[in-house]
């Protein structure tokens, strides 16, 4: 499954680093945290792996 947004694949990059032990978990905010609790290390490296170029920075909801 890959990224959407820019901003969902900085998120999984984040959470990923956490999950690995490399940041603190306590340092994550919002969508990253709730990533890392609740997605596995290879659903996360999915996400995070994702091309950036020609993806918006965010999705609009809905």
């Amino acid at each position: 499954m890959p990224a959407k947004s820019q901003a969902q694949q900085k998120a999984a990059g984040a959470a990923l680093a956490a999950k690995r032990g490399k940041v603190s978990k306590s340092s994550l905010k919002g969508a990253s945290k709730t990533m890392e609790k609740s997605m596995s290390q290879k659903e996360l490296k999915e996400l995070a792996s994702t091309k950036r170029k020609g993806k918006p920075e965010h999705v609009a909801k809905g």
